[in-house]
């Protein structure tokens, strides 16, 4: 299994870890979201690895800043 972290910045509250959670869970070969709203971060586990790219960019449209660590 692979795990990719991102630091994701505007999260404010559990809503927003819910609606990160539930967004990123979306994409196609996700397992498993983790968020750490104390620390911003959120980590993706896959059978195989997840483009950065379409992680970022879904959690940008979401209107969060977002970046692989």
């Amino acid at each position: 299994m692979s795990a990719s972290v991102y630091k994701v910045g505007g999260m404010t509250c559990t809503g927003c870890a819910n609606k990160v959670r539930n967004l990123l869970g979306e994409l196609g070969g996700v397992d498993q979201v983790d968020v750490d709203l104390a620390a911003g971060q959120v980590a993706v586990r896959a059978a195989r690895q997840v483009d950065d790219a379409r992680v970022v960019e879904a959690l940008e449209a979401a209107g969060y800043e977002a970046a692989p660590v």
